[in-house]
C-alpha cells in the first residue's frame, strides 16, 4: 500500500450499499484512493466494525452557538421567530473577531463529535459592531476559516449579501449594520478567500433572503460568482415573510425567486417551509436542494416542510443545524421524520419506491443533498471523494452484534447516546474515542470567550 492512511472495515456503507471486509485507503491530500470490498485484512492496519460516510451540515450560523439556551424565557407578549431575532441581533452586535473564532471552533468540534464532517457556513457578520469595515474586509470570514481548520472540519464558506431590512428596499436598521453588504463587497470577500480554496475549503455566496436582497442584486451576485460555486438563500421560512413577499411582488417567495434568477443545482433553498403545492413541484424540478433544519425550525416555531409531496416529486434535501440548538445529524434526521409523523398521523414517511428503510433513506439522501449544497466531493466512500467517515461504536449495546440492515435504524432511532466513536475528516482523525483531538484546548478558548461576553 502507498496510501497515507488506511482503515479496514468489517462493514462499510459504500455507494452501492453495505459491503463487507472493505479496505479504505486515503492519500496525503485526504482523498480516498481505494475502497475495496471483500479484501483480506492487511497486517498493521487499524480495524473497525461499522463505517459510514460523514454527514454534511448544509446550514450554519456559527456565532449563534453561544446563544443556545439563552432565549427560552417568555416575554410579555407572544414569542415568535421575530422576537427571537431581536435578541439574536443584540447578541450579534457584541461579538469580536477573536470570540467568533473561538465560538466557531467549539461548534465545529461538537459537530465533528456527533458525525458532521463538513459544514456550510452562512456568514453575515462582515463588519465591526459600529458598522465600520474591518481593515481587511474578509476579516470575519477568515476567522471562520481558521476555526474550521483548527477543528478539522471541511468548510463551504458562504459570505452573505445583506443590503435591505425588508421588501421594497427598506433601509437597514441600526442593529443590522454589521451585516451590510452589496454584491461587489460579497464578491470581494469571495476573491479574498481564493488562496484558501482547496480540498477542505470551498467558497460560494448567499443572498440572505428575498427581503434582504433586491432582484437585481440577486442576479448580479449569481452572475458574478465563479461558475459552479454554491449559492444558498433563506426562503419562505415564516408565514409573515410569505405575506410580505405577496404584498410586495404579487408572488409567493419560491415562485418569485424562480422568476428572478435561474435556480438550478448549485442553489440551496434553506428552510422553504411554507410552500404552495405548485412551489413544491417547482423546487423539486429545479434540481436545487431544500436545506432543512428541523431542530432550529422547531425551536423558532417556523413550521414543518412538506416532505412527503416533495419526495414524491423527486426533490432533493439535506440537513443543517442552523442556530445550533442541536449539533447532531441524528437529531435533525429523527425530527425530520417525526415531524411528518405527527402531522400525517402515520409512520415511516421518508421512503421511496426503491428504499423502504427510513433510516437508510434519510442518511443517504441527506448525504447526497448535503454534498451538492457544499459544492465539494463529499458524502460517499468513493475513490476521489474526501476521506470523511464515521466509525460507529460497535461495543455499545445498541450496535453490539447488529446486522448491517439494522445499523442505521439503531443509529438514528434508538436512544440518545452518541454512537459516533471515531471521525476521519479529510484524511485526518478529528475524533478518537468520542473526544475531539483538541477538545480541551478548544473548550478553554470558548469558555474564555463566553466569560468576556458575559462581562461586556
Amino acid at each position: 500500500m502507498n496510501a497515507a492512511g488506511a482503515l479496514f472495515a468489517r462493514h462499510a456503507l459504500l455507494p452501492e450499499g453495505w459491503r463487507h471486509d472493505v479496505l479504505l485507503e486515503w492519500d496525503a491530500h485526504g482523498d480516498l484512493a481505494a475502497a475495496t470490498p471483500d479484501a483480506p485484512a492487511p497486517a498493521g492496519v487499524e480495524r473497525a466494525t461499522y463505517v459510514v460516510p460523514g454527514m454534511v451540515n448544509l446550514h450554519s450560523h456559527a456565532f449563534q452557538r453561544a446563544l443556545g439556551g439563552l432565549t427560552e424565557r417568555a416575554g410579555d407578549g407572544q414569542d415568535s421567530f421575530w422576537t427571537w431575532r431581536a435578541l439574536m441581533y443584540r447578541f450579534a452586535n457584541r461579538i469580536s473577531p477573536d470570540q467568533v473564532e473561538a465560538i466557531a471552533a467549539q461548534l465545529y468540534a461538537e459537530c465533528l463529535r456527533h458525525g458532521y464532517t463538513a459544514v456550510c457556513e452562512f456568514h453575515y457578520l462582515h463588519r465591526a459592531p459600529d458598522g465600520a469595515p474591518y481593515a481587511a474586509p474578509a476579516e470575519m470570514a477568515l476567522r471562520i476559516a481558521r476555526a474550521a481548520q483548527a477543528g478539522g472540519i471541511g468548510l463551504t464558506l458562504l459570505p452573505v449579501l445583506y443590503a435591505w431590512a425588508g421588501f421594497q428596499d427598506m433601509p437597514l436598521r441600526p442593529e443590522q449594520r454589521r451585516f451590510r453588504s452589496d454584491p461587489d463587497q460579497v464578491l470581494d470577500i469571495v476573491a479574498a478567500l481564493e488562496p484558501l480554496r482547496g480540498p477542505q475549503l470551498e467558497a460560494g455566496a448567499a443572498p440572505h433572503s428575498l427581503r434582504a436582497a433586491s432582484s437585481a442584486q440577486l442576479r448580479a451576485l449569481a452572475q458574478g460568482l465563479p461558475a459552479g460555486r454554491p449559492l444558498h438563500i433563506h426562503v419562505a421560512e415564516q408565514q409573515a415573510e410569505v405575506a410580505q413577499c405577496l404584498d410586495a411582488t404579487g408572488r409567493r417567495p419560491v415562485e418569485y425567486l424562480m422568476e428572478q434568477v435561474a435556480v438550478d443545482a448549485r442553489w440551496c433553498l434553506v428552510h422553504a417551509t411554507h410552500l404552495a403545492d405548485h412551489e413544491v413541484g417547482m423546487l423539486a424540478a429545479s434540481g436545487a436542494v431544500a436545506g432543512l433544519c428541523p431542530t432550529t425550525e422547531a425551536n423558532l416555531g417556523d413550521g414543518l416542510f412538506p416532505l412527503e409531496p416533495y419526495l414524491q416529486a423527486g426533490g432533493r434535501f439535506g440537513i443543517g443545524s442552523d442556530s445550533h440548538v442541536s449539533h447532531s445529524p441524528v437529531e435533525e434526521l429523527r425530527w425530520l421524520e417525526y415531524g411528518q409523523r405527527l402531522v400525517l398521523q402515520r409512520r415511516n414517511i421518508a421512503v421511496d419506491g426503491r428504499q423502504r428503510d427510513v433510516a437508510a433513506f434519510l442518511w443517504t439522501q441527506a448525504l447526497a443533498g448535503g454534498a451538492q449544497a457544499a459544492g465539494r466531493r463529499v458524502g460517499q466512500l468513493r475513490v476521489g471523494h474526501r476521506a470523511d467517515l464515521l466509525v460507529l461504536d460497535d461495543l455499545h449495546p445498541n450496535l453490539d452484534g447488529a446486522d448491517t440492515g439494522e445499523v442505521l435504524g439503531r443509529f438514528l432511532f434508538c436512544g440518545n447516546d452518541n454512537l459516533v466513536r471515531d471521525v476521519l475528516a479529510g484524511g485526518r482523525w478529528a475524533v478518537r474515542g468520542g473526544r475531539h483531538v483538541d477538545q480541551d484546548g478548544i473548550a478553554r478558548r470558548y469558555a474564555a470567550a463566553m466569560r468576556e461576553l458575559r462581562a461586556a
